[in-house]
């Protein structure tokens, strides 16, 4: 499971980065929640950054309240969810982040664990987006982040971890013109030993994490 991330790299560095623009102002998120607006890049026709909200809301859904239950999609049976299984076919996009938080059982109680690259670099979770429109008429756009067995890094806090897609690899999960054989193939586990883990102690009393900008 992943429910809590963060992006924090400032917007002009994400455009480069992904070759990409910015439709909506963008803020840090140090600890990214759901029902947050976060910056994806959808395969759309123009190369957009755009800011939907985490937790995909099916357009069929009769009301917003599926998309508390669905911030995650599970790899192996993404294919077998009709909340999913149009979206991996149509809609997919890249989900910008710059690591993802964990929370380790220790003898004192559970710690957030922060996960990152070893290089620091921001990457992109495989994700679906769906366009949704309550009873107001208002479009509202949301995502969930797919995830996968946990590589040799991550099992040692969770069983499961986000799929981080190898910045070669992006684009193809962005393209329309590939079968869904090829998608199914991208969603693994990310190599461990590019990968570090970092326990995120209380700054102070009330701070229930540490932020990421105070690790580097």
């Amino acid at each position: 499971m992943c429910g809590r991330y963060s992006i924090f790299t400032e917007a002009k560095e994400l455009e480069k980065r992904f070759s990409a623009f910015f439709k909506d102002d963008f803020s840090a998120h140090y600890n990214a929640t759901p029902n947050q607006k976060l910056p994806v890049l959808p395969n759309t026709d123009k190369r957009e950054i755009q800011l939907f909200r985490w937790g995909l809301i099916p357009c069929w859904s009769k009301d917003s309240s599926h998309g508390n239950k669905m911030i995650n999609a599970r790899a192996e049976t993404i294919t077998e969810k009709p909340s999913f299984r149009s979206a991996l076919k149509k809609q997919r996009c890249l989900v910008l982040a710059d690591g993802f938080y964990e929370w380790k059982q220790t003898p004192n109680g559970k710690i957030p664990m922060l996960i990152t690259l070893k290089t620091g670099k921001t990457f992109a979770f495989a994700g679906l987006w769906d366009v949704w429109k309550n009873e107001n008429g208002e479009t509202i756009r949301t995502f969930t982040i797919i995830t996968t067995e946990a590589n040799g890094l991550v099992s040692e806090i969770h069983t499961r971890m986000p799929v981080i897609l190898p910045p070669e690899k992006e684009n193809f999960w962005l393209d329309n013109s590939l079968k869904e054989t090829n998608f199914l193939e991208m969603l693994k586990p990310f190599p461990s030993e590019e990968m570090l883990s970092v326990a995120c102690k209380p700054k102070e009393k009330n701070d229930k994490i540490l932020l990421f900008k105070d690790l580097f």
